[in-house]
């Protein structure tokens, strides 16, 4: 066994364990940098060995061989987990200099495989095997069969050996530029920090979030205060800014970043549009958008464009009237004034305040991190799932992290939650889930999950202060935890969220209504000083505060799905040629669509949309919406029989979470809830009919 794999946790003696469980999970203080080049090479090489074994076998194929593929595989995935939850959580010139060499070689490796006609073979001739009775296969054999074989057909096997070739080079290329594109938007995020001389600019803000501010001067070396930007337009700040000018300047620097200098991402983007172009057309797909979708729950772009353009044209609508009453808002602050895009969040805040005797400044010391997560976040798991957590003092990728260990209702450890709270310039932006160590009863692995945030660090012995929708992302990314804790299935390429994107996102949405139950806020929104309990009027002010603004959130971010299949539906010539020419051209193709509307931007412009340039939501930003779908149908069927109850967190554990990606999901969802998704209640919820 090479020291290299021991690191990785393919020994548990020296490898990171957690006494008296059975996790093991990457060594991540003793991983230095130079060891994942070298392990990425050490496991590419062992799994090319591998399938060269499996391929010359002469025997007639039979269910092992499914297993034997699998196992090849597993060290070269622990490897990229490993790494690239550290990348994404905390990144330097390093890592971000290996994440760009390693992407296309790792591009390149999965294409020999894909490729490798004698393995194809091989599984081509295990179905036949299967379909005579000459082997016995189970449910997930099957699928994982017929899953294999797709992946090869959609990888162009059966392609002539040039166009095999193109393909080949396309791949790296594209893998070269998500990669770059990436490392370069962390960049550009920081770099667009507005830097602030005047304490009396920051007017509004809370003593936690000048705090934050003067963290965020003194790491680049300079006095006064920075704001820094989160990867979305609107920024949360921008909520409690009582000087326009900062606003605007918030604003300005959020919608004009990557556009510059060694931070200019559009180059990369024409890049990749046309690339993608390409491949799909390679693969007999007319647009890059259909070979997605293919791959999808929806199956094509005919499926969910109507829906999508319902949708979106009603959310618009429903903007324009809210953004009437906040002209006559503004002019109460500030008279002859007229509304910009920066104005609005403070404006719906104030709004908000004034209506339902709401505003994050009064929320905030309610919601202290540690209690939401351990009083509402897991609390609501343990009702519905019987699960409980132990705080386990283990080290984790970052310095910030902590670590939980998830027993099942008998005692017996289930998983390993990793969380890292807190913001920091290294880490890319928003929130998100990474598997570290994926289950399979095939290896006998337990999960190792991670949560990642981007709340802002307190002070030492302070807390962190969370506003209500930071509540609401923190029960949506444990959704996903949840899928990773949950899962049970045979071979660890199929457990947890290894689902189509458009299912991927539904049970962590299904677990936000969780956040909203008055009981639930009861038990968690507790003043972090004084331990009072949210006051009653709070909490019916939050559930009547459900739809408030629904026409903003809707309208930003089904403009964003919108431009996201635009990128990739449209033919060539109805492209931008130029980067200077992408601004416009996201305008007209929303106002082609009647939904531009400049006080309502899309909630990612195309410089800083890391969804589909840098991760895996290339034309299937839709999967949002298509989740939300399923999401609130769900919630209808928990709402309808009791809510939080055990017996319906079974049934759903049992139908969907257990499940992972190991069949056809949406098989697990009609025998959850007996019929297809049914969108009223999407409709219904976003007040859109």
């Amino acid at each position: 066994m090479s020291t290299l794999k021991s690191k990785f946790g393919f020994d548990p003696t020296p490898a990171r364990t957690v006494p008296g469980t059975e996790f093991v999970y990457a060594d991540y203080p003793n991983i230095s940098d130079d060891d994942y080049h070298a392990a990425f090479a050490e496991a590419m090489g062992e799994q090319l060995a591998s399938i060269d074994v499996i391929v010359a076998d002469p025997e007639p194929p039979s269910a092992q061989l499914l297993a034997d593929i699998e196992l090849a595989g597993l060290y070269l995935t622990r490897v990229g987990e490993t790494f690239f939850t550290l990348k994404s959580a905390d990144t330097n010139a390093a890592r971000d200099a290996i994440d760009e060499d390693i992407s296309p070689e790792l591009a390149k490796h999965g294409d020999a495989i894909a490729l490798n006609r004698g393995l194809y073979d091989k599984l081509v001739a295990l179905q036949v095997r299967a379909a005579a009775g000459e082997v016995e296969l189970d449910d997930q054999d099957s699928w994982v069969l017929s899953e294999q074989l797709r992946h090869h057909r959609r990888a162009g096997i059966e392609l002539p050996p040039a166009e095999q070739e193109r393909l080949k080079a396309i791949n790296e290329e594209l893998a070269t530029l998500g990669a770059k594109f990436a490392s370069t938007t962390v960049k550009g995020r920081g770099a667009a920090c507005v830097r602030i001389d005047d304490v009396a600019e920051l007017d509004g803000l809370s003593d936690e979030q000048l705090a934050a501010c003067k963290r965020a001067a003194e790491t680049r070396g300079w006095p006064g205060w920075g704001l820094e930007l989160v990867n979305t337009t609107q920024q949360p700040m921008l909520a409690s800014l009582n000087n326009r000018a900062t606003r605007e300047k918030l604003f300005k620097a959020s919608v004009g970043r990557a556009t510059t200098g060694d931070t200019d991402v559009r180059p990369l983007i024409l890049t990749t549009v046309a690339l993608r172009a390409e491949k799909a057309k390679l693969l007999g797909f007319p647009t890059y958008a259909e070979y997605v979708a293919d791959n999808g729950c929806a199956k094509n772009t005919a499926t969910f464009m109507p829906l999508l353009t319902r949708v979106a044209t009603a959310a618009v609508a429903n903007a324009r009237k809210e953004a009437e009453v906040l002209q006559q808002e503004l002019r109460r602050y500030e008279p002859g004034a007229t509304l910009e895009p920066w104005d609005w969040q403070w404006l719906a805040e104030k709004q908000r305040a004034e209506l339902l005797n709401l505003d994050d400044a009064l929320l905030r010391p309610y919601f202290s991190f540690e209690q939401v997560l351990e009083r509402g976040v897991f609390a609501a798991a343990t009702a519905l799932y019987g699960i409980t957590f132990e705080r386990t003092d283990v080290p984790g990728y970052t310095e910030d992290c902590r670590g939980y260990i998830v027993r099942d209702h008998d005692g017996s450890d289930l998983a390993l939650a990793l969380f890292d709270p807190y913001a920091r310039p290294s880490k890319e932006g928003g929130a998100w889930m990474t598997s570290i160590v994926d289950q399979g009863t095939l290896t006998g692995a337990l999960s190792v999950v991670t949560n990642n945030c981007n709340q802002p660090k307190p002070a030492a012995g302070r807390p962190s202060l969370m506003t209500w929708s930071e509540v609401n992302t923190l029960f949506h990314e444990f959704g996903h935890d949840l899928h990773g804790i949950l899962t049970r299935v045979k071979y660890p390429s199929t457990a947890g969220t290894a689902t189509p994107t458009d299912f991927v996102e539904y049970p962590s949405q299904v677990n936000e209504i969780w956040a909203w139950l008055p009981e639930m806020i009861e038990q968690y929104a507790r003043h972090y000083e004084t331990g009072e309990v949210l006051p009653e009027h709070y909490i019916k002010a939050l559930a009547a505060s459900e739809h408030f603004g629904e026409g903003y959130a809707s309208a930003e971010i089904y403009q964003a799905t919108y431009l996201d299949q635009m990128w990739h539906q449209l033919p060539a010539d109805k492209l931008p040629e130029t980067p200077d020419e992408i601004e416009a051209w996201e305008r007209k193709a929303l106002e082609d669509a009647g939904l531009y509307f400049p006080l309502v931007p899309p909630r990612y412009k195309s410089t800083y949309f890391s969804h589909i340039w840098g991760s895996g939501y290339a034309a299937n930003y839709y999967a949002y919406m298509w989740s939300e779908m399923m999401d609130a149908d769900t919630a209808n069927w928990f709402m309808e029989n009791g809510g939080l109850k055990r017996e319906l967190g079974q049934r759903f554990r049992d139908c969907i979470l257990s499940r992972g990606g190991s069949g056809d999901v949406m098989v697990f969802y009609r025998e959850l809830l007996g019929h297809d998704p049914d969108p009223t209640h999407l409709i219904r919820r976003r007040g859109l009919g």
